[in-house]
């Protein structure tokens, strides 16, 4: 029995486990590598194995750094089936698309300004190939129906001798842990993956559930070397920056993932509306998918916390109010540029890496009386660190531009756990546990928390590199 790490080794990004029982392979996770433009496009390709060669895939959440590689590994073969929750199931079906969609759209303005250039250098025309997207619209569809919904919480059998079983992590709507049972010559390894560990306390959804004992746990480490401020002050955070920001006359950006993040934002500004808070300025969502997954949230509702159920019961909408506005259109999206402030734009993507937070940030990173407001963990090279960084110049669809916008960060809302909420929650599993495999993380927050379970527990911790294996043994 082996464990083998493609993905989210040493970095935060692209989180892939092969699992081999029996001369079997199975993948927990397939995401996609989020990073530099080219390193990431060469490596979410090149997939290290065929599709053919995974016999079932299990599947901890829906964001794209954890599911957006599928539609590649069914481009390249596979065929078996994907099990994961009912609510990642749904989730799945609109980011997969935009996912897929965004590929396309891609390739047609990089072939589009290859093709300008060509003409304003004829020496140019023979160089470069067309640029074809990574996966298609039909690619994307082509994974959902391998999916098989699971309860949590309920063993289900995956391949012979291996079952798999969920449960709540708390870190998105639907996200789960999983516990695997392998069986290989009558013996029997529990291997846990947490996929993402969410927060106690976080907005509209639950906290994560407590973990059963395990043999060895796949660890992610996000903020492994850090401690995240209390939720309290948040709304109190996010209420100065709108307010300093609307008193300028200026507009507040707002790169948020489109699942999780936008609900609990728009859910916080509902708040702050009706507690008189802030002013009364529109607030757009300016994102389909944003959009599509809100529906999917309402449709969810037995995942929701107590505190957002309970806002529903008393007649209210808690993802939509007067001040708040959806757009799907991309004329309406485009007419935001003439709009004068205060406002809001929230618009996914979150690392501002793809999507049409693109179009705004080029259109108001360089006016000194804008925000930038960051929510969330940005990984190594991308546009979202640069801008957290507060780098000078930036490179957007191609032009350099100006950071002249305040840039703002909010950590509380993090869908992430801290290294204290980490250590926290794998307490339970701590006496039976012969290993720890730390992911999803970069190197300097690995170290950090593997020195803290080593000190907390006394349990061996390997932080796996990419393509590096380990064998299992009962």
């Amino acid at each position: 029995m082996e464990l083998t790490f493609w993905g989210a080794a040493r970095t935060v990004t692209g989180s892939m486990h092969e699992l081999t029982v029996a001369g079997k392979n199975y993948l927990l996770d397939c995401g996609q590598y989020q990073g530099r433009r080219q390193e990431a496009r060469e490596r979410n390709a090149n997939l290290p194995f065929l599709g053919s060669a995974i016999s079932a895939l299990m599947l901890s959440h829906a964001h794209i750094d954890h599911s957006g590689n599928l539609p590649m590994l069914v481009k390249r073969g596979f065929s078996g089936p994907i099990f994961t929750s009912a609510g990642t199931a749904d989730l799945c079906v609109p980011m997969l698309a935009d996912t897929a969609h965004i590929q396309e759209m891609d390739a047609i303005f990089l072939n589009k300004r290859l093709a300008r250039r060509r003409l304003l250098d004829p020496m140019a025309r023979g160089g470069g190939a067309e640029v074809q997207p990574l996966f298609t619209t039909a690619d994307a569809e082509a994974v959902h129906p391998l999916v098989r919904q699971v309860a949590l919480h309920t063993p289900t059998e995956v391949g012979p001798g291996v079952q798999y079983t969920s449960y709540g992590a708390g870190h998105m709507l639907g996200s789960t842990s999983i516990v695997v049972h392998a069986t290989e010559n009558g013996k029997t390894v529990r291997l846990a993956f947490s996929g993402d560990v969410g927060r106690v306390g976080l907005p509209v959804i639950t906290d994560p559930e407590e973990m059963p004992p395990a043999d060895y746990l796949i660890c992610e480490s996000t903020y492994g070397d850090r401690l995240h401020q209390d939720l309290g002050p948040v709304k109190t955070k996010l209420a100065d920056v709108i307010n300093r920001t609307a008193n300028r006359g200026g507009k507040i950006i707002v790169p948020a993932f489109a699942v999780g993040r936008t609900q609990q934002l728009v859910l916080l500004m509902h708040e702050l509306v009706n507690e008189n808070a802030i002013p009364n300025i529109p607030i757009f969502v300016d994102s389909p998918l944003a959009v599509n997954v809100t529906e999917i949230f309402r449709k969810h509702a037995e995942l929701w916390d107590e505190e957002t159920i309970a806002a529903a019961a008393d007649g209210q909408d808690p993802f939509g109010f007067k001040r708040l506005r959806y757009i799907r259109d991309v004329q309406e999206s485009k007419a935001l540029n003439d709009l004068h402030g205060p406002f809001m734009v929230i618009s996914a993507s979150g690392m501002c890496e793809a999507g049409r937070i693109l179009h705004h940030l080029k259109n108001n990173v360089e006016n000194p009386r804008n925000t930038v407001l960051i929510t969330g963990f940005q990984a190594e090279n991308t546009l979202g660190r640069k801008i957290v960084n507060k780098q000078r110049e930036l490179n957007i669809l191609g032009d350099v531009l100006q950071l002249r916008a305040e840039v703002a960060k909010i950590n509380e809302l993090s869908g992430h756990a801290d290294q204290k909420e980490l250590l926290d929650w794998i307490k339970p599993m701590a006496a039976t546990l012969k290993g720890v495999f730390l992911v999803h993380g970069e190197l300097p927050a690995q170290q950090a928390l593997a020195k803290a379970i080593q000190e907390r527990y006394g349990l061996p911790v390997e932080i796996p590199a990419r393509g590096q294996s380990f064998p299992l043994t009962a």
